[in-house]
């Protein structure tokens, strides 16, 4: 058990170093980036970086890939990006903040990526929608998929059966920061984010978390899930 508590002890301090929080918030848009980029991120110098995230690497917090003459950072598995973004749904809004109830099309709290998944309200509704409709039912802290749901999906273009082979959490609820409430993580929300962007019902914007539905995409969603956007 002390031997626990110590390696807990360590994580615990690794992350909770101001620059390398900044560093594990900007990897949430789930794409590698290089050390320079890191570090313009967290506003510290190339070394400070590169020393922060050799710490982060050690600790199977970051792993790295080298392409050409470039090395590239991200997270060690998608359990870590579900770590940070619970991790943000401790940090109390601001009173102005709460007062918004319907955030504007490209604001940060509307939709937006969360690693490899939609989050922000779209996400959230999404999520009760496939709810409300019996697609998916809650198990635990896991979401399954239900028989109906199954012929749902196939006619999104997803075979539930592929999705569960992935070497990966099936589908989990992610606590999002923002709404207080879950949206769908894990192998099945990552590939219903990718295949909404495929059918161009959503569309991501550059070098930003932030993405646009647009209106071919409402109009599916209100088809399909009876969701308002």
């Amino acid at each position: 058990m002390e031997e626990f508590e110590e390696k807990f002890s360590q994580i615990a301090s690794i992350i909770g170093d101001k620059s390398r929080s900044v560093i594990l918030w900007n990897l949430l848009d789930g794409r590698a980036h290089t050390a320079t980029e890191l570090a313009t991120s967290a506003n510290i110098s190339l070394q400070s970086a590169s020393n922060h995230l050799a710490k982060m690497i050690k600790s199977n917090i970051l792993s790295v890939e080298k392409q050409g003459r470039h090395r590239y950072f991200k997270y060690a598995n998608a359990e870590v990006a579900q770590v940070i973004e619970s991790m943000a749904s401790l940090v109390p809004l601001h009173k102005e903040f709460k007062k918004i109830k319907t955030p504007k099309l490209n604001d940060f709290t509307y939709a937006r990526t969360c690693y490899d998944h939609l989050a922000g309200s779209v996400g959230v509704k999404i999520t009760n929608s496939l709810l409300d409709n019996k697609i998916i039912e809650i198990s635990g802290k896991d979401y399954e998929v239900t028989l109906s749901g199954k012929k749902w999906f196939s006619k999104m273009g997803l075979n539930i059966n592929i999705i569960k082979l992935q070497k990966r959490s099936f589908a989990h609820q992610c606590l999002d920061w923002s709404e207080r409430k879950h949206h769908i993580a894990g192998a099945l929300g990552a590939s219903l984010l990718d295949i909404m962007i495929k059918k161009d019902w959503i569309r991501k914007k550059k070098n930003s978390r932030e993405v646009i539905i647009t209106s071919f995409g409402k109009m599916e969603l209100n088809n399909r899930l009876n969701i308002e956007i």
